[in-house]
């Protein structure tokens, strides 16, 4: 008697593979081909004069300023400070503001009253606030873990409310008909159909922790890489201004990365 067998799977095209593959890494070498074009275009104009050392500092000079504060540890002590700063004060402002922004949707009485406080809290310039919070929470990384989630609660609140005023009508009248209480609708589809908003959110807010963390050491610290650079740059120190330029590039594109990690699991999940 012939035994029926479902059919095997078919496993991915190893050309197709090859392919991706190969795009990547020609991604990989313009990306690394535009910076050697920048580091060359800007070492050419220092050779032909159109830039000055003492006001844009040198590739050599970075290169040696990075070993220098490599070496006696204090790029990683100040690249440590900022890091906690900014994750810290990250995580409690999305955590906290997308949490207040999808509760909202279970009363929206005070989801109207607060409205208008939010947005005009939005409309102003979240750096005009950081001299307030370092007079509330002192000169230490508080004061910046504070500036950091105060920026971003405010960003991962409006997301996060908005996200829950765009589920959609029909599914919350089925739910209703099904006899299904306010807080069983809001954990089953309001809080999964937010998901792609309060995402959104966690991607805006990487820049805004940061910004916020290194304004904070700006106005007022004694470590961080905001300190650095401002401390350089009083001393006309041009090369280790842009080492401590690049770090922060650096973390910010492994937050970017961190959260886009995040959101392929949350996609996975959701």
């Amino acid at each position: 008697m012939a035994v029926e067998t479902a059919p095997p799977a078919k496993a991915p095209s190893p050309p197709r593979q090859r392919s991706n593959l190969g795009e990547a890494l020609r991604i990989r070498a313009y990306q690394a081909g535009v910076l050697l074009a920048l580091i060359a275009f800007w070492q050419i104009g220092l050779w032909v004069g159109w830039l000055k050392p003492f006001i844009y500092g040198t590739p050599l000079g970075v290169l040696q300023s990075f070993i220098s504060l490599i070496a006696d540890g204090s790029l990683l002590r100040h690249f440590w400070v900022t890091g906690q700063e900014v994750v810290i004060g990250f995580i409690i402002g999305c955590t906290l503001g997308s949490a207040g922004g999808l509760l909202l949707w279970l009363s929206p009485l005070w989801a109207k009253i607060l409205h208008p406080y939010m947005i005009a809290l939005n409309g102003v310039p979240k750096i005009a606030l950081a001299p307030l919070i370092i007079v509330w929470f002192g000169l230490g990384m508080e004061s910046k873990i504070a500036i950091a989630s105060i920026i971003t609660f405010i960003v991962a609140f409006l997301q996060a409310h908005k996200g829950s005023q765009e589920i959609d009508p029909d599914l919350i009248r089925l739910m209703k008909s099904l006899g299904a209480t306010p807080w069983q609708t809001f954990r089953t589809i309001v809080v999964p159909g937010s998901v792609p908003w309060i995402v959104s959110a966690l991607r805006l807010n990487v820049g805004f922790a940061l910004i916020g963390a290194v304004v904070g050491e700006y106005i007022s610290a004694e470590e961080g890489l905001g300190y650095m650079v401002y401390y350089a740059g009083q001393l006309y120190d041009l090369n280790a201004v842009w080492v401590g330029i690049f770090s922060l590039m650096i973390m910010a594109l492994l937050l970017e990365a961190i959260v886009a990690r995040l959101e392929r699991f949350i996609d996975l999940e959701h």
